[in-house]
């Protein structure tokens, strides 16, 4: 499925969603108008009676007193905010104080007051039924591509959805939903607990005494358990391979590694916000501008690292499987590292897959990388060049169609030729940018922005690499933003439901 057919997908499916919801309103709105003018089915009757009962109170029959009330209290109940409620209960009020012939007078044309509301009623259940049957008709319509459009999506990565899902382990059907539910409950004092310490910090001088030390202490109790919720649930609900790939629809992004590195790959980096996302995952949501990222699990882990997802292989007959995965992956990210293994994938790589379909990541400058990888390839890497001989350098390298490797530099080049001024303002700048919108750009931010520059260089283009690097430095936030909303939108729908049937 092309990125364009993908957007539109979605595209169709959010339309289809929020047509579904307001159509959901709208026939619940259609209902209440219905029951409405139930409920004021009988009114001509009980506004005769009512007016009989005055008729007879003012005649001098104690007993219509009664029924005078009775009148009022079903007025009350069942007709609708309107001029005969309120002409009945001022005439019940009258009659109460002994003003018998002014009661009277309120109540003079009750029956055509009844008779225009009840047209009233009938002329809004009217246009309340259209506007569902409307919306349901659209909602409808849109359901059928939407879901049309979901299966042409799903099967474009059948064939590795069926090899990956051989090679997941089993879980227990309710393990996901589960934890997905508890970790809502993450998201939500998560971002409760954000946003009630940013409102206490930056509104402290405005905010009186007693209202900051209530958020504050609350703020961080809130955010403390959704760290911990989170902490727990989100290795838990991860999803597999199989479901990243059904759900995205796209082919996937391979990322290899050695296994040694997933411990400094699991990293949270300082930011100027709180945030829970390791460098896997911002390498993973840079990556997601390409596809869904699929990694080998480590044997035997108990739970799953965060970021790529994961698929597991067995330990003695790998091999035929990772060159399998990597002809049905639109892109390969491999990050060397000292493994043979991994310099056997180069190898393969090297010799079956297209040359701009691989991205090297020569990160935290591991000796010797440079010397074996040019023992691989056509042309020298010159990689220490690059780097300006910096030990601790890192890099991203692709190739064009020849395997000519194209080697960018992993943030500010030492030794380049910029002014210091020049240098100075642009860090001043930058600094006073990511103050403004409370950024910290992390090292992972770096490694997407030379990455996509290093795909640039070789005609892939990928704009949007390096913000959702630092866009998925927020992802819990965003997620609890959504969840606070999609759960004050079902609960209004709730809250109306129980109104229509009289439970609210």
């Amino acid at each position: 499925m092309t990125s364009r057919l993908r957007a539109f997908a979605r595209l169709v499916t959010v339309v289809a969603v929020v047509t579904v919801y307001v159509a959901l309103h709208v026939a619940i709105t259609a209902g209440m108008d219905l029951r409405a003018r139930d409920r004021f089915r009988d009114a001509p009757a009980r506004a005769a009676a009512f007016t009989a009962a005055l008729d007879r109170y003012a005649d001098g029959e104690v007993s219509a007193r009664n029924e005078v009330g009775d009148g009022a209290a079903w007025f009350a109940d069942h007709a609708p905010p309107g001029e005969s409620r309120s002409a009945v209960s001022a005439a019940t009020g009258d009659a109460r104080q002994g003003r018998v012939s002014l009661a009277r007078e309120r109540v003079a044309g009750l029956a055509a007051r009844v008779e225009q509301e009840q047209a009233g009623l009938d002329r809004e259940l009217n246009s309340s039924s259209t506007a569902a049957l409307c919306c349901a008709a659209a909602a409808g319509a849109l359901l059928v591509p939407a879901l049309r459009l979901r299966r042409r999506r799903r099967s474009g990565v059948a064939e590795i959805v069926e090899v990956v899902g051989q090679l997941a382990p089993r879980q227990p059907w309710w393990r996901r939903p589960v934890f997905l539910m508890a970790g809502s409950v993450g998201y939500g004092l998560f971002t409760a607990g954000f946003l009630a310490v940013s409102m206490a910090q930056q509104q402290g001088f405005k905010m009186q005494l007693a209202m900051q030390v209530l958020l504050l202490p609350c703020g961080l109790a809130a955010l403390g358990a959704g760290v911990l919720i989170l902490r727990y649930t989100r290795p838990r609900s991860a999803r597999g391979a199989a479901q990243a790939l059904l759900a995205d629809g796209r082919k996937p992004v391979l990322y290899l590694r050695g296994f040694a590195d997933d411990d400094t790959a699991a990293r949270v980096d300082d930011q100027a916000t709180v945030t829970l996302h390791s460098r896997e995952e911002q390498l993973a949501g840079a990556l997601g501008a390409f596809g869904p990222v699929i990694a080998v699990g480590r044997p035997g882990e108990p739970l799953p690292r965060l970021g790529a997802a994961r698929f597991y292989l067995p330990h003695d007959d790998w091999q035929p499987a990772v060159l399998r995965m990597m002809e049905l992956s639109q892109l390969i990210v491999l990050r060397l590292g000292l493994s043979e293994g991994l310099w056997w994938e180069v190898e393969q790589a090297r010799a079956t897959q297209p040359a701009r379909k691989l991205v090297l990541l020569a990160l935290d400058g591991l000796s010797g990388v440079a010397q074996r990888l040019d023992e691989l390839l056509p042309a020298p890497t010159r990689l220490d060049e690059v780097t300006a001989g910096d030990p601790s350098a890192s890099a991203v390298i692709t190739f064009d169609s020849r395997w000519a490797p194209h080697v960018h530099p992993v943030g500010p080049v030492p030794g380049a030729k910029t002014s210091r001024g020049m240098l100075a303002r642009q860090v001043a700048r930058a600094k006073e940018a990511a103050r403004a919108w409370l950024i910290t750009f992390t090292p992972t931010h770096h490694v997407a922005r030379a990455m996509k520059a290093a795909l640039a260089s070789v005609g892939v283009r990928r704009r949007t690499m390096a913000w959702r690097a630092h866009l998925a430095t927020q992802t819990s936030l965003w997620k609890g933003v959504q969840l606070v909303t999609a759960v004050g939108l079902l609960g209004w729908l709730v809250v109306r439901t129980l109104q229509l049937f009289g439970l609210g």
